[in-house]
């Protein structure tokens, strides 16, 4: 897939003008590239679009107009977009009571790394986590992780004509697994690889 650049954004004047409908259309699209992993985490599937949209929001959000500011968000960005050979996903741990979700968090070190996709025919593959900085420690895990799923060529090829996917967590404290992802979320992802 490719990058975005200066010239796939809009300027600030104009995003605030067509905000409502861009919106509308990434909120839609959202809806086949979200996972609920049991009650307290999902998989949200990132691509152009996804990222576009962060992007746009950030800009929006920071007031950022000048070159370098742009520039700085595309390069934060850029990287959640699929190469083609992969899934790219933020991770998120989802506790509404605060309590909660540090206990939690302290239970669940290095559940980003037990996090998995499954191709039908295939083995396995675990999530590549936080390869930009580490949001783990030795007292709890972060609520947000990126993540990488790295396919094999046949791997893509067999998503590409409709293999089935399962997907799952494998962590001490936090077992999950789907079967059979919805085909619409199913379809969607094999947009993403080549």
């Amino acid at each position: 897939m490719q990058k975005l650049t200066r010239n796939d954004l809009l300027p600030l004047e104009r995003y605030a003008q067509e905000r409502t409908d861009f919106r509308s259309r990434v909120l839609a699209h959202k809806k086949n590239r979200r996972v609920a992993l049991g009650a307290n985490a999902a998989l949200y599937f990132e691509d152009r679009l996804t990222v576009q949209y962060q992007i746009q929001e950030m800009l929006r959000t920071e007031r950022i107009f000048e070159d370098q500011g742009i520039d700085d968000e595309l390069a934060a960005y850029n990287p959640l977009i699929p190469d083609g050979s992969n899934w790219k996903a933020t991770f998120m741990l989802e506790y509404g009571d605060e309590q909660e979700r540090h206990a939690a968090l302290a239970q669940l070190i290095g559940i980003e790394d037990k996090v998995w996709m499954q191709a039908e025919g295939f083995p396995r593959v675990y999530a590549i986590a936080d390869e930009d900085m580490e949001r783990s420690n030795a007292a709890k895990t972060s609520a947000v992780h990126f993540m990488r799923f790295e396919l094999t060529a046949e791997m893509a090829a067999a998503v590409k004509v409709g293999a089935a996917l399962s997907v799952g967590i494998d962590h001490p404290q936090y077992q999950c697994r789907l079967e059979r992802l919805p085909e619409p979320v199913r379809a969607a992802l094999s947009s993403d690889v080549d």
